[in-house]
């Protein structure tokens, strides 16, 4: 493994550049990553295998995301818009829909596949490696100032320049109320449903774990009631996929038909749990036991229905199930790393910034489903379709600043603005999926004769891009991303009301289904612009905006609806032309024009372009391209035979036409 030792104070230390802290699907997108660069790394991993969490959950055992096998395409790129399990690789034999035709497949399948990533691609990772703690130590030499000093369960150190932390989030989330000791975990309940056969159940919470629950034992039980904080929230409403999913909302249509089973909204912690002498379950308000002992018998206690005799859960229940989802592990972190949750909706995950970085420690990233506090209940950055392409950024961050490898670019010519936009936002799986999250940027070269292109940028840290990825923004430039329409998602939206899909070009920023927009900055936004941009807005307001039409299909390549607009965008912030020429439209441009378009300059004074036939000129005359001239134009009195005669040759003989130059034609525009 070319283990590095070191020892300071007597005490020996196993040394690496990068240390992964977790195997899951996130620790081996890392790993690969680090491993396809040639950097010195090692993954801990707590269990004997990679993925150790998806031998366990989901509980019963079907994963919520899709494995779609047939997209009609055979583009690698835009099938993984379709594909929610892959990690990326070279290796086209690791593509989930190899392992499973399940559109939902089995958990175990899913244990299988890391398995088979982390072995096939020989990552460096060291199994039953549990790591208790994390603390720094201060060195000037160091890449961030300190080193990382991470202990086992056996008390073994190791030390690491830049740490990777890809842990997920595992601790159950628990609410502390009287009589909570009654409750059963969704980590450890039955998942037999002839164990509920019978009985009467409440579930708390309502997210997918929830519903997975109920979807189970929906068909033995008496009811099912169901209590949570907030209303229940859709997936196809809010257009996030850590929301309750089709697939387990049986509850609801039971609910909404009645047929017993039902849904209630109140804080879990005024809740309280009494236990009778039979060993029902009944539901109180924790007030009601303020000034009373609730061991001394459910006779002496106060319940709701003494008070309203129609108390919604006045029913005892045979069981009482938590499924409150997870939280991450804070408790291995020494206080020297600052190590903090965040605030509100997100404190189930360690604060960082737009760049996974840590707030509180320079060197230390957070990957996975806990860096999903960057795009909580917005992208796809909790999830192994989001978050291979947030790792992937994460690793291009630190290849710029750890080994001066420049953010991947490639330059093309102005002539090739349109058709690059084009290309990406019909087959990029990482704008697809982290939509509003990473984004695609062109920069500008002097004078717009030509354009670099970088894939899939954390549009949150946009202000550093010139610092973060060693690219030059001097001359302006595009941000190519993908968005919902404003007010179109959320938990109380009606997303199929009528005319609900805009299909006319010149309404194109009305949109509501996920479609690409264009912002043009004349300059890079500064941090203050980033912090005081709009609400809900992805970026700052930008010198011109351009909303590609939603599509039906998801296929941007229509000429009219799709393509014309967005050229034409593009030549007006650019103040160029961007239309494709004829060589004979470029040769006459030569004669009447002062400045050539780009595509004459760079192509055809090139002796670049598509080289002329008469068939071809035939065919642009009848598509209007090309005025239907024929060459007794030119040459009058010439006999016949000479109509058969190639432009070249007509221009070695120095053929000069007598009609005024303007008399003939340039490329019609759409």
């Amino acid at each position: 493994l070319g283990v590095a030792l070191c020892a300071v104070s007597g005490t020996a230390f196993l040394y690496h550049d990068y240390c992964i802290i977790g195997a899951g699907p996130a620790g081996l997108q890392a790993a690969y990553f680090l491993q396809q660069a040639g950097r010195d790394y090692i993954a801990f991993e707590r269990s004997h295998a990679p993925g150790s969490f998806f031998a366990l959950y989901p509980r019963h055992r079907k994963l919520i995301s899709i494995n779609k096998q047939y997209t009609g395409k055979s583009n690698s790129e835009f099938n993984l818009r379709h594909d929610w399990n892959s990690l990326l690789s070279h290796d086209r034999r690791l593509l989930f829909r190899h392992y499973s035709h399940d559109f939902f497949p089995h958990a175990d399948t899913m244990v299988r596949y890391l398995e088979d990533f982390a072995s096939l691609l020989e990552l460096r990772v060291q199994y039953n490696t549990a790591i208790i703690h994390v603390t720094l130590e201060r060195n000037g030499q160091a890449w961030n100032g300190h080193y990382f000093l991470l202990t086992d369960q056996d008390r073994n150190i190791y030390k690491c320049s830049s740490l990777l932390v890809a842990t997920g989030t595992w601790v159950p989330n628990v609410v502390n109320f009287p009589g909570s000791e009654y409750v059963e975990g969704y980590e450890t309940v039955s998942i037999n449903p002839e164990d509920f056969a019978g009985q009467t159940v409440l579930i708390l919470g309502r997210g997918n774990s929830a519903f997975e629950t109920a979807e189970n034992i929906l068909g033995v039980t008496n009811f099912i009631h169901m209590v949570s904080r907030s209303r229940v929230r859709l997936s196809w409403a809010t257009h996030y996929v850590g929301d309750l999913r089709a697939i387990n909302n049986g509850l609801l249509d039971t609910y909404q038909l009645k047929s017993l089973d039902g849904l209630l909204e109140g804080d879990l912690e005024d809740l309280a749990i009494v236990k009778d002498k039979k060993g029902k379950l009944h539901i109180t308000l924790r007030f009601y036991l303020e000034n009373r002992n609730i061991s001394a018998g459910i006779d002496s206690i106060t319940l709701p229905q003494d008070e309203l005799d129609n108390f919604a859960t006045r029913a005892p229940y045979d069981r009482v199930i938590r499924c409150l989802g997870w939280k991450f592990d804070f408790s291995i972190y020494n206080r020297s790393l600052r190590m903090m949750p965040g605030k509100g909706s997100i404190k189930k995950y360690p604060q960082i910034k737009p760049s996974y970085e840590s707030r509180g420690t320079r060197g230390l990233f957070v990957l996975g489903t806990a860096s999903h506090s960057v795009d909580f209940r917005k992208s796809a950055g909790g999830f192994i379709h989001g978050f291979r392409y947030t790792t992937r950024a994460v690793h291009r961050l630190l290849e710029n600043r750890h080994h001066g490898v420049p953010w991947p670019s490639t330059v093309y010519p102005i002539t090739q603005l349109t058709n690059s936009i084009i290309k990406r936002v019909n087959e990029a799986s990482g704008l697809y999926q982290m939509f509003s999250v990473l984004a695609d940027i062109i920069l500008l070269r002097e004078n717009a004769t030509a354009f670099e292109y970088l894939e899939e940028y954390p549009i949150g840290v946009l202000a550093e891009l010139e610092m973060q990825t060693g690219r030059k923004a001097p001359n302006g430039l595009f941000v190519i991303i993908m968005e919902y329409g404003r007010n179109f998602s959320g938990a109380d939206k009606d997303v199929f009301y009528y005319n609900r899909a805009v299909g006319e070009a010149q309404h194109a920023w009305q949109s509501n289904f996920l479609h690409p927009v264009i912002y043009y900055y004349k300059r890079l936004p500064t941090e203050r612009e980033m912090k005081l941009r709009p609400p809900e807005w992805p970026l700052p307001r930008p010198d011109a905006i351009h909303h590609i039409v939603e599509d039906f299909l998801t296929d941007w390549t229509a000429p009219n609806a799709h393509i014309l607009p967005l050229r034409r965008f593009l030549e007006n912030c650019l103040s160029t032309d961007l239309r494709s020429f004829f060589a004979e439209s470029c040769f006459l441009f030569a004669f009447t024009r002062q400045k050539l378009p780009p595509f004459c300059q760079q192509g055809y004074l090139r002796m670049q372009g598509l080289v002329g036939s008469e068939e071809l000129r035939r065919h642009a005359a009848q598509a209007g391209l090309l005025q239907d001239y024929t060459l007794t134009d030119f040459l009058g009195d010439r006999p016949p035979d000479s109509h058969d005669r190639s432009r070249d040759q007509l221009l070695r003989d120095q053929v000069i036409p007598v009609r005024p130059l303007q008399h003939l034609v340039n490329a019609k525009d759409e």
